[in-house]
């Protein structure tokens, strides 16, 4: 037999093979069928009753502001210091006890914000927040 040379015998054949996509394809329904119930079944939770006992009412949140130049703003009416402390004595007297927010300008000196925080702590505020602006991507 010479190289190069086509007989009858050598025709290409140009027909695609289908048995191994039909073999894929059993696996894969296979594994569906196999899937399929595990991810219907639902999740037991036992639910809690609801109950018609009175809600507690929470209070408002309290926002002190401190400005670029260090001032002390108090739901946004000025305060000074001295009443800052008073302010914070009487919040932390109620029950529940409300949040206080912090709103520090970033141009201020963390002394201040620091000095807001420790009178805070110091009149016995257990819930202290900070409020900050999201970041511009």
């Amino acid at each position: 037999m010479a190289i190069g040379t086509q007989d009858d015998s050598d025709d290409m054949l140009a027909e695609i093979n289908m048995i191994p996509f039909i073999d894929v394809m059993l696996v894969l329904l296979i594994i569906f069928i196999i899937t399929v119930p595990v991810i219907k079944h639902a999740v037991k939770v036992d639910l809690p009753r609801a109950s018609n006992e009175k809600l507690v009412d929470k209070p408002q949140n309290v926002r002190l502001a401190v400005d670029a130049s260090g001032a002390y703003y108090w739901n946004d009416a000025p305060v000074s210091d001295s009443e800052l402390s008073t302010q914070l004595a009487r919040i932390a007297a109620m029950e529940p006890q409300p949040e206080l927010h912090i709103r520090g300008d970033k141009a201020v000196r963390y002394e201040r914000v620091a000095q807001a925080m420790a009178s805070a702590q110091h009149a016995g505020v257990r819930k202290i927040g900070f409020i900050t602006e999201p970041a511009q991507p």
